[in-house]
């Protein structure tokens, strides 16, 4: 069984074929549940920044490494919420899902072991808003994803 073949070209598709989708995939012109995936993910990932400038502010900041990184969370949390929402591309999606994973990741990490030296709780302020928001943004980056690397019935790419 040979590779799919590439709908514009007709030979087998390659790996840099593979990644040129990726990178390409996407755009204003998607489906609008793709568009609107990607744009409530990036919501939800202001939303998130927005918890953590928050904290940050009454009180996180005197925590030693781990107030840098809230304040590096909500400036890259909304940075990257605007790269989303401008290009609506896979890659955009896929480094959104990866911070935010990473964000998860930090929480899960400081309230079971520590980090850092800090360990937080669940009955910190906000914190289980702040994971439900952040695993919402997740499910909708991972869907705007998907719809974007989705072909039209016709092979053309939506």
């Amino acid at each position: 069984m040979s590779a799919p073949a590439t709908p514009s070209v007709g030979r087998p598709a390659t790996r840099r074929d593979l990644a040129v989708r990726l990178l390409v995939a996407g755009g204003p012109a998607n489906r609008p549940a793709a568009n609107l995936a990607l744009l409530a993910g990036a919501g939800l990932m202001v939303w998130s920044a927005v918890v953590h400038l928050h904290l940050w502010s009454t009180g996180y900041r005197r925590i030693p490494t781990i107030g840098p990184l809230f304040l590096l969370q909500g400036i890259s949390a909304v940075v990257l919420a605007v790269v989303v929402a401008a290009f609506r591309r896979v890659w955009a999606a896929v480094a959104a899902f990866g911070f935010v994973a990473s964000t998860i990741g930090g929480f899960l990490l400081s309230v079971n072991v520590g980090l850092f030296g800090f360990t937080d709780s669940w009955a910190a302020p906000f914190a289980a808003m702040a994971l439900w928001v952040e695993v919402s943004a997740l499910a909708f980056l991972a869907t705007g994803a998907a719809l974007c690397l989705r072909r039209r019935p016709g092979g053309a790419q939506v």
